[in-house]
């Protein structure tokens, strides 16, 4: 079974909701039989892909907030994410991450998409360091493993722009209007940073119907 899942990692949401969806995979009972498929999405593509800004006052130009108001919402942001046992903080940048995205095309060639994403997160989230500039992404990439002269040749030129587009062309196709958002089996949409068991709950319920008989299994030995 195949599981399609399009995120931005500086989306809080894609964060709390990726690690939500891992928690639930990993303890599926057929999880060596899921693959999943990560795909590209942008939350600000009009923005610089230098640092643009802090996010606490991107959220008040962007949704007109007072300060309080925006540190009221990142603060709720932050006690899912520590729930999760996600590190968190409100002190970052806000930017546009289409070089991060071409690079999670990269590692995911190289066997370490999942490695890089998780580090980008930890970066941006975590208050590890900035996911915006060359300097700044060739440090986190070549930290899961990347080689540092393949990082800057991609940065430094367009390699993988057309699999970014394409990742958003069919998100755009299928009405993805917000992140994060899982597609299982082609068919099934799930939106948002859902409950762990509601993850759960999807992957046995798709499973059961790709498989009758292992449901019909299962329900004889319940009998």
């Amino acid at each position: 079974m195949r599981v399609d899942i399009w995120t931005d990692i500086v989306c809080p949401w894609c964060y709390i909701g990726q690690a939500r969806f891992d928690a639930a995979l990993a303890g599926f009972e057929h999880r060596d039989e899921i693959e999943v498929v990560q795909h590209s999405y942008e939350l600000a593509p009009d923005l610089s892909p230098a640092e643009s800004g802090r996010v606490l006052e991107m959220l008040m130009d962007k949704y007109g907030m007072s300060r309080e108001q925006a540190e009221e919402a990142e603060a709720r942001v932050s006690g899912l994410a520590e729930a999760e046992g996600l590190p968190y903080t409100s002190d970052r940048a806000n930017g546009n991450t289409f070089d991060a995205h071409r690079l999670l095309h990269l590692a995911a060639e190289r066997g370490l998409g999942d490695e890089l994403r998780h580090a980008l997160y930890r970066a941006n989230f975590g208050g590890e360091g900035s996911v915006f500039g060359a300097d700044a992404l060739t440090e986190v990439a070549t930290g899961v493993g990347l080689d540092a002269a393949e990082v800057r040749s991609v940065l430094a030129g367009d390699a993988y722009a057309d699999a970014v587009r394409e990742d958003e062309q069919t998100a755009a196709r299928i009405g993805v209007r917000g992140v994060p958002f899982f597609v299982l089996d082609g068919k099934y949409g799930i939106s948002g940073a859902q409950e762990t068991s509601t993850f759960t709950e999807a992957l046995t319920q798709v499973w059961q119907g790709l498989h009758p008989q292992a449901r019909k299994t299962a329900g004889d030995a319940q009998a």
